[in-house]
């Protein structure tokens, strides 16, 4: 058997139901083990876990990126192109508030990728991008 290594992110919300709802359903994350307190969820293969915990943090903080106010606390995939496009016009499809709409970031560049944002019902950002050329992921010049 392969060892694959994987992320497990534990991240706070406000409500499960409404985060069994976006996970599951209109991100079509396969749910895992739960409580009343948390959730898993197979995050394209990774574990992420919804804790269920009062809002006490401010999700609010950005910086600019491109002209585009990006939330500095935010997670995310990289998926491959034509996943992206899927995952994108799905959202689009089911009406999902894009925090950045989707868009090709360094067109032509080193790290051409696309891109976009979203926010979960307790707020919390999540970023999904992908690559033309998975080999210039940390590239930093063209090769």
């Amino acid at each position: 058997m392969q060892n694959k290594t994987r992320f497990h992110l534990a991240f706070p919300v406000d409500d499960l139901d409404a985060a069994r709802e976006f996970y599951g359903k209109t991100l079509g994350c396969r749910t895992g083990r739960s409580n009343e307190a948390w959730q898993d969820f197979d995050f394209y293969g990774h574990q992420i876990v919804a804790h269920l915990t009062p809002p006490s943090y401010d999700n609010a903080i950005t910086n600019p990126v491109d002209g585009k106010m990006i939330p500095v606390r935010h997670f995310g995939l990289i998926l491959s192109f034509d996943e992206w496009e899927a995952l994108s016009s799905r959202l689009t499809d089911v009406r999902v508030t894009f925090l950045v709409d989707p868009y090709i970031r360094f067109n032509g560049e080193a790290g051409e990728q696309g891109t976009f944002f979203v926010k979960d019902p307790a707020g919390n950002a999540l970023e999904f991008k992908a690559f033309r050329n998975e080999d210039q992921i940390f590239a930093t010049t063209s090769t």
